[in-house]
């Protein structure tokens, strides 16, 4: 639902002060009299700390001060549950935090008057280590001699999903029907393996802060983050503190993507600025950003699905085991949603599904754009893809006529929450636009013909991938978010500040915040003010995650414009209204059978790829890659486009560049140099952005969310169009020219 300002691609607000380098980012912003902050990380995947000895370090001229496990008040912390110690060492107030589970945990904070001060301590600092048992893949980790890494809270159960049986964090199930008598009477069964990689965010901030205790007393935290609120909540927590004594601010961030759900220099930033009254400050290097933070869960999967002779699918069996890395961080609500998509927006009438989240000494799977969709939908859709070909079935045809009818359940027991026809609609679209065809026999694949000036080595194909994913917080929780406006002015309003704690991670989110304030109160956009993101200004609106910040902030502003308006006309003045939007209601699913009503929203998208491959060298180019979205109504069309483009190469990134690789718990891929983001000589000549605009009864002007749809189903479309191109399955990616070549060469 379009209007004088929802709908139009007005120019972002901090488009120019980014453009000329003047946006402030948390490495950029510096006070009188600050010291500098280095951490000591553990560098090893698992050993108890046995001694910590700072008599070197602490000698070093220019050293103020080094903090450890015995500084901490609450030396736990985590967003999910506290597993994870602020520093690792004897002595603190957690008998378990003297455990170090992956090479990234903090053994000790130094705070000097120069970085290179901070830096010679933190070399002098001896740390006598007791090496312990690594596991680092977590089928291992599930062996009956396999050791606990974290003994202290096995049996502890939060949630139903949090279990915290030997080293199972997670385990979700989706189970109903006879899934044994469906395969036994199916015409065609498919089964396979897939080991799905992680990945690192590398994101253009790395981490970085500076902290300081303001004029109030409160101990005040200057960073990127993606839920303010939160993070003061994890500090005051650990500092033993009220949460008013906390204060968090967010400047210009540099991309978040999910990793920065969980927190990195808060803490120790903190508690250095609350112990000394000097502002400290800290700027990880991109190693220490690799190292630190948590990735993408990497997954293995085995999958049996069967469909009948009229290609109508029977059944659907996976068993997904994911790494969870060393703490559990988002991994319980990430397999949440990876248990949703496992099994694609398709009717299936019986269903047998496993995700396990299980604990190693890796680096932590946590959240990032998609938070489990993309795996659920390479196993999925990949399904899909084996079962037509063995059918002898097209594609697009195939998924047509198993997509899950309006109102029918899903494998959970309820239907989606609208008529979903944005998936058949960003299906038509995606298929025709790579050169699918609809003919009176059916749907019909582009042949991937040479093109005039082909060399006899190169193979090209086309493919297509479809997926859905939620919309904001879900499983029993009831989302919610907070805005407040004041108008000011006499007779007529000169100006309206708009008060939303909601970040801005490159997205836009504050540009369209503006547009549907504007909107709201009928005011030209020149007259809208957004405050600063500041626990101090503002109530909480919740994390910018799970593509819902528009969704819920856009409800917020409506409802806490509607109410500044009424003020206004009650002529006070200023005139302020405040509104805290509740989504609707959601489940729980059940811990045996899945059942439940998990979300109330969902983006619908589908990809089209034109893929090209060198069958000397392995290596794979993308003429046009087309990404079909329904977005709802797109309330900034051009940004939109952006995150369209930015997920599809994002994406793209994962499917054939980016190797994170881990040996024994130790990252081999610590740099750029060796962990290989996109450049522009990788990214596809033509992306294709096709904007469905089918209004979310919920949503404000009738938005969906759009920011993680269209990463979901890039790798699945990609893998489709590999096949098609040179005739292999590749079932683990990405998929390098080293991959690629193996395959040709029969060695997959």
């Amino acid at each position: 639902m379009k209007g004088k300002y929802v709908g139009q691609s007005l120019l972002r607000i901090d488009s120019r002060d980014k453009v000329t380098g003047e946006a402030a980012y948390p490495g950029d912003i510096d006070m009188e009299e600050q010291l500098v902050m280095k951490l000591l990380f553990a560098d090893r995947p698992h050993a108890r700390v046995l001694n910590i000895d700072l008599n070197k370090a602490q000698a070093v001229p220019g050293v103020v001060a080094i903090f450890t496990a015995r500084d901490v008040p609450t030396n736990e912390y985590g967003l999910q549950y506290p597993d994870q110690p602020v520093l690792c060492g004897p002595g603190g107030s957690v008998e378990w935090g003297d455990i170090v589970r992956f090479v990234g945990d903090q053994v000790a904070a130094i705070v000097a008057e120069t970085e290179e001060a901070a830096e010679r301590a933190r070399e002098q600092i001896i740390v006598t280590y007791e090496d312990l048992p690594v596991i680092s893949d977590p089928r291992d980790a599930l062996k009956p001699e396999a050791p606990c890494l974290h003994p202290k809270h096995a049996g502890i159960s939060i949630h139903p999903e949090l279990v915290f049986e030997g080293n199972v964090a997670s385990r979700h199930r989706i189970h109903h029907g006879d899934v044994d008598a469906a395969l036994a009477q199916a015409a065609v069964v498919v089964e396979a393996e897939y080991e799905i990689p992680g990945q690192e965010h590398a994101y253009l901030q790395p981490e970085a802060g500076l902290a300081y205790v303001d004029e109030e007393g409160r101990v005040t935290v200057i960073c990127g983050g993606q839920w303010a609120h939160e993070d003061r909540h994890q500090v005051a927590h650990a500092l033993g503190l009220e949460e008013d004594q906390v204060r968090i601010i967010y400047p210009a961030i540099g991309g978040a993507f999910g990793g920065r759900e969980d927190l990195s220099v808060q803490i120790v930033l903190a508690l250095a600025a609350w112990k000394l009254h000097r502002p400290i400050k800290i700027v990880w290097s991109r190693e220490e950003s690799i190292v630190g933070h948590h990735k993408r869960h990497h997954v293995y999967a085995h999958a049996r699905w069967a469909a009948d002779a009229d290609g109508h699918l029977l059944a659907a069996e996976t068993r997904v085991i994911a790494d969870a890395g060393a703490y559990v961080y988002t991994t319980n609500k990430v397999m949440g949603n990876l248990v949703l998509t496992v099994n694609g927006p398709y009717a299936i009438p019986n269903v047998s599904t496993e995700v396990l989240g299980v604990y190693t000494n890796t680096v932590p799977g946590g959240a990032f754009r998609g938070f489990g969709a993309p795996q659920g939908n390479f196993i999925a859709e990949s399904q899909m893809h084996k079962l037509a070909e063995a059918l002898g079935m097209d594609a697009v045809e195939f998924r047509l006529r198993n997509l899950v009818p309006a109102g029918d359940p899903m494998p959970w027991g309820k239907p989606l929450p609208d008529d979903a026809r944005g998936l058949e609609t960003a299906l038509i679209a995606a298929a025709e636009a790579v050169g699918w065809c609809k003919t009176e026999a059916g749907w019909v694949a582009p042949k991937g013909e040479p093109r005039p000036g082909d060399p006899p080595y190169l193979k090209r194909g086309a493919g297509i991938a479809l997926g859905f994913k939620n919309v904001g917080f879900s499983f029993g929780y009831q989302d919610n978010a907070w805005a407040t406006i004041e108008l000011h002015g006499t007779t007529e309003v000169e100006e309206a500040v708009v008060y939303a704690a909601s970040s801005e991670v490159g997205q836009g989110t504050r540009t369209v915040i503006r547009q549907m304030a504007a909107e709201a109160l009928d005011l030209s956009v020149d007259k809208v003010r957004l405050e600063a993101i500041d626990t101090a200004l503002t109530a909480s609106s919740g994390s910018c995650s799970a593509s819902r910040m528009t969704f819920m902030i856009g409800n917020a502003v409506r409802g806490a414009a509607a109410a500044a308006l009424e003020s206004w006309s009650s002529e006070e003045r200023p005139a302020r209204g405040e509104y805290t939007y509740l989504s609707p209601k959601t489940t729980q699913i059940d811990p045996e059978s899945g059942y439940g009503d998990p979300n109330f929203s969902y983006g619908y998208v589908a990809v089209g790829v034109e893929m090209a491959v060198d069958g000397e060298l392995g290596i794979c180019t993308f003429p046009k890659m087309v990404c079909a979205d329904d977005v709802g109504q797109a309330i900034n069309p051009r940004l939109v486009e952006g995150q369209i483009e930015g997920g599809v190469v994002q994406a793209l990134g994962w499917s054939m560049t980016e190797n994170f690789i881990q040996v024994e718990g130790r990252p081999l891929t610590r740099t750029l140099s060796t962990y290989l983001i996109p450049t522009i000589e990788d990214i596809p000549d033509e992306v294709q952005t096709i904007l469905i605009e089918n209004d979310e009864p919920n949503g404000p002007w009738g938005a969906r969310g759009v920011g993680e749809m269209p990463f979901v189903a890039v790798a699945s479309a990609v893998h489709h169009a590999l096949r098609r191109a040179v005739g292999i399955w590749y079932n683990r990616f990405p998929f390098t020219p080293e991959r690629v070549l193996r395959g040709l060469k029969g060695k997959v």
